[in-house]
């Protein structure tokens, strides 16, 4: 590691397997823990001043990033997937300051699209998937987040995978929890990174773990 302490030649998104060494999907390790050390550093580092930011903006702010991300949700699906009725479209809960688009997914709902909403079910593994519309019961789940009150599971054709931080070649820096790239692993829905345009970053350092997503979309516009 050099003085400002950028990981070189590795990079890192995704969610938490950056803090549990290479190894985690239960493979042998193929980076060195110490570089795997310093790669989770990085991340943790990163992952806090992201938080930072995103919190220091207003209510007001959120709403409005909140409505162009909608826009440039809607021009991708236009582009990708015109046709929404009967596909099912994943989004998320919002915490932690992150984008609500949970009304762009009533929108969805109204044009015959199954929304749904992501579950951890067992933790450290892949996420599920329950449906979800307005209106419908909702229970706390792991880390008290809110979840659709239902036993059934569907396989999303598109999922959004919000992010702290985004890179140009599509690789996401989340929590730290690993969960969509176990999930990611095994199942292949089209999937958009949802974030904050300034929250780029000029890398990642992807890790053998990493799946790199589909589409980024910021409150800019479609970025990958």
């Amino acid at each position: 590691m050099t003085a400002d302490d950028t990981p070189k030649g590795y990079a890192s998104p995704a969610c938490m397997a950056g803090e549990i060494a290479p190894g985690w999907f239960g493979e042998e390790p193929a980076v060195d823990a110490e570089t795997a050390r310093d790669v989770a550093r990085w991340r943790k580092a990163q992952r806090q001043q992201a938080l930072d930011a995103r919190a220091a903006l207003s209510v007001a702010e959120r709403q409005v990033f909140a409505e162009r991300l909608a826009e440039h949700l809607d021009a991708l699906l236009a582009e990708i997937m015109p046709e929404v009725a009967g596909r099912v479209i994943a989004g998320y809960w919002p915490i932690k300051s992150e984008p609500d688009l949970r009304p762009w997914l009533i929108r969805l709902q109204e044009r015959g699209a199954v929304t749904a909403m992501p579950v951890v079910a067992v933790q450290k593994a892949p996420l599920v998937f329950k449906p979800w519309k307005r209106g419908d019961p909702i229970t706390r789940g792991h880390w008290n987040i809110p979840e659709p009150a239902t036993d059934e599971t569907v396989t999303p054709d598109l999922a959004l995978a919000p992010f702290l931080g985004w890179d140009g070649e599509g690789y996401r820096l989340g929590y730290g929890g690993g969960y969509y790239d176990r999930t990611l692993a095994q199942i292949s829905p089209v999937t958009v990174g949802i974030g904050l345009h300034d929250a780029r970053l000029a890398t990642i350092f992807p890790q053998p773990h990493d799946i790199a997503l589909t589409h980024i979309v910021t409150e800019e516009g479609r970025q990958v």
